[in-house]
Order: structure tokens, then sequence, then C-alpha cells
């Protein structure tokens, strides 16, 4: 993998605190690994100028917003031929109720993941917003029941 930066165990313990609590003060963080606060907006900076860190999110409740049903979409697209799926691609993003979009391998070619008010607009999204597409063969959906957060994303083990 030419792509991954070599990282020390503070690196790794500070990329660890700043998933669990983006929020997190310098001064906090600091403290937490060892080191003193300027060393620590340094490390940051650096894992920030190198693309390990991409940004900061914010979360939201899509039950909160209206949105309480969500929803998996296997998406075939036929024939797969990019001046068909840029289009696509960049309409599936701009639709409100799109949370995720993935390009898969296998049988669908895309996941999308949305987010809708129940089950009639979940019902209207995939027949005006997808089947109603040419380019597009086949969706099946997956209603989402519950999802779970996962830990900190770091590098393998050496």
């Amino acid at each position: 993998m030419t792509d991954s930066v070599v990282l020390d165990p503070v690196d790794l313990e500070i990329l660890r605190l700043l998933q669990n609590d983006a929020r997190t003060t310098y001064r906090d963080l600091a403290a937490a690994v060892g080191v003193a606060p300027s060393t620590c907006l340094d490390r940051v900076t650096r894992l920030r100028r190198r693309g390990v860190i991409l940004g900061h999110e914010l979360r939201l409740d899509p039950a909160k917003l209206g949105r309480g049903l969500e929803a998996l979409l296997l998406v075939q697209v036929r024939p797969h031929r990019r001046e068909l799926i840029t289009p696509f691609v960049e309409r599936v993003r701009a639709l409100p109720e799109s949370r995720a979009l993935f390009h898969l391998t296998g049988p669908d070619d895309y996941l999308v993941h949305v987010a809708v008010t129940g089950a009639t607009d979940l019902q209207r999204l995939v027949i005006d917003e997808f089947t109603s597409r040419r380019e597009v063969a086949r969706v099946e959906t997956r209603l989402i029941f519950q999802q779970w957060d996962c830990g900190p994303l770091l590098p393998p083990a050496a």
C-alpha cells in the first residue's frame, strides 16, 4: 500500500481520541497522550497535511429530522459505462434522501444509503428517482432496522 503513512503510538492515540470526540481540545488531547499542547497541535496539523485526517463531521439523527426510515438500495446500472454512471452518481449524490453512495463489485453496481419519512416516501424515491432512469436495470431495497457505530479506524497491527 503506497498511500499509507507511518504513525507512531502518539499519533495513533491522537487519532483514536479524536475519532471518539472530534471536539476534544488540544490541551485535553495533549494531556491524554502525554505531550505539550503545541506538540499536539503540530502533530494534528501534520496528520491533516498528510491526508490522514480528512475533516470533522457533524452527525445528525435522521429520525429527529423527520426521516425515521432508513434503507439500503442495491442498484444495477446497465450498460455500466462512464457516460451513464457519472450523471447517475451526480444525481444520487444530489438527492436530499441520500446519506452515502458506494460503487461496488459483483452483481450490484451501487449501494445507496437513504433516509426517508416513511414507506410511501421510500416507494416514491425508488420509483421516481431510480427505476424511472433508463440506465437503472434493477433496484433491491433493504430496510435498516438498527445501526451501530464501530470502534475507531486505526492501521492494522504490525
